[in-house]
């Protein structure tokens, strides 16, 4: 059998990016280091003019530790470019700023935070966004039509697990001359990647599963030159910049990225096998699970199944509570994607902001629980939640 000529997922995350180092380090080291001096005026100019790459100023994203970084973000959802950013709602506004202003489409569930952009925030400045759930697709051609250019949405979506067809919208939204954009926080790179399916933009709070360790806050943007060059003034002007110490401490974390997902995977899968046979479950939402709504679009576009998933429990919105109170190796948190597991009650915490009937409306119960599984022994976190549900 003759191997293709591009690295697998595993060697890009490690091999994926062309700086080293003039004494022979595996990694990196960190170019803590504001500005760059040259030798020449007509160095510099090059520099700033584009005719030549090169170090600048950091707050620009002209510096060895975030071109290294961003190289090996490209490489990872196989995109011809990335732009890291301080946060992943960082990426959202800056691409927003550039792409949305003609008009936004969301579906589905989002992150709290990106609804209350999307719904409170760029309509003060004139943007129009248009918020539907996945059921209302059919909304979407009247939507285009009327002149909206950005579509944008996660898959799966956020805490419902929901999965939206990234090949169907991208062909939907195409011939009307919008872009869409997919969130693939939820899946990472080695679950999902979106570009392959026709999608325009991939975006990551790059916190969750890139950084995976629960020690640094980033963002990620990845597409074509093309489409990404208009954001880089916006970024830089909004001083949305990753500092280089966290461009540094990211790019050791997409190091171990795929072994670690794998893993979480794996055990995402027994647990929520084991949660759909108790009796204190209602409901158990995961992607891998054939009863899942969404399961054959899963298996069509995803190459795993992830490491979130949400249970609702037996009772009402008090009797969860207590469950996520009483878990042991859950520690309750906001977040996702660590080495530890982690559970929240979205109505206390991802979409507290949201009013009841909305919630309600989303199909985000007060007796829902979402869980972020870690690197634990599976067996042991499948106890907790048992001796929790008890």
């Amino acid at each position: 059998m003759t191997k293709s000529s591009t690295p697998g997922l595993a060697t890009r995350s490690i091999h994926g990016h062309r700086f080293k180092d003039a004494h022979g380090s595996p990694h990196l080291p960190v170019y803590d280091t504001t500005t760059f001096a040259f030798n020449s005026t007509a160095d510099l100019l090059d520099v700033i003019d584009g005719r030549k790459p090169g170090s600048l100023y950091t707050r620009y994203g002209l510096n060895p530790s975030i071109f290294a970084l961003e190289e090996t973000l490209a490489g990872l959802e196989g995109a011809e470019m990335a732009w890291s950013f301080c946060s992943g709602m960082a990426a959202e506004t800056a691409l927003f700023l550039t792409h949305g202003r003609e008009g936004m489409v969301c579906i589905g569930d989002a992150y709290g935070g990106t609804l209350e952009l999307l719904a409170s925030q760029l309509p003060l400045l004139g943007i129009k966004t248009h918020l539907i759930l996945g059921s209302e697709l059919d909304q979407l051609d009247a939507l285009l039509a009327a002149g909206a250019k950005l579509v944008f949405f996660e898959t799966p979506t956020n805490p419902t697990l929901e999965l939206l067809d990234i090949r169907a919208i991208s062909a939907k939204a195409h011939p009307y001359g919008a872009r869409v954009v997919v969130d693939n926080t939820f899946a990472s790179p080695v679950n999902q990647r979106p570009l392959e399916l026709g999608a325009d933009f991939v975006i990551h709070s790059a916190t969750k599963y890139l950084g995976g360790h629960s020690d640094l806050t980033a963002g990620a943007l990845m597409g074509s030159k093309e489409l990404l060059m208009p954001v880089w003034n916006w970024r830089k002007n909004l001083g949305s910049m990753i500092g280089p110490a966290t461009a540094s401490l990211l790019a050791r974390s997409l190091r171990t990225l795929v072994v670690r997902v794998r893993q979480q995977n794996e055990s995402a899968q027994r647990i929520a096998e084991a949660m759909t046979r108790h009796p204190k479950v209602t409901r158990v939402f995961y992607p891998g699970l054939a009863s899942f709504p969404g399961h054959g679009l899963a298996k069509n576009q995803m190459y795993g199944f992830g490491g979130m998933l949400s249970i609702e429990v037996a009772g009402g919105g008090e009797d969860a509570t207590r469950v996520a109170d009483r878990l042991k190796l859950f520690a309750l948190a906001p977040s996702l994607g660590g080495a530890e597991s982690l559970v929240t009650q979205p109505c206390t915490t991802t979409h507290h902001g949201l009013t009841p009937e909305e919630r309600a409306r989303r199909g985000i119960s007060d007796t829902m629980l979402r869980l972020s599984v870690g690197l634990e022994d599976p067996e042991d976190l499948i106890a907790d939640l048992e001796q929790a549900l008890r």
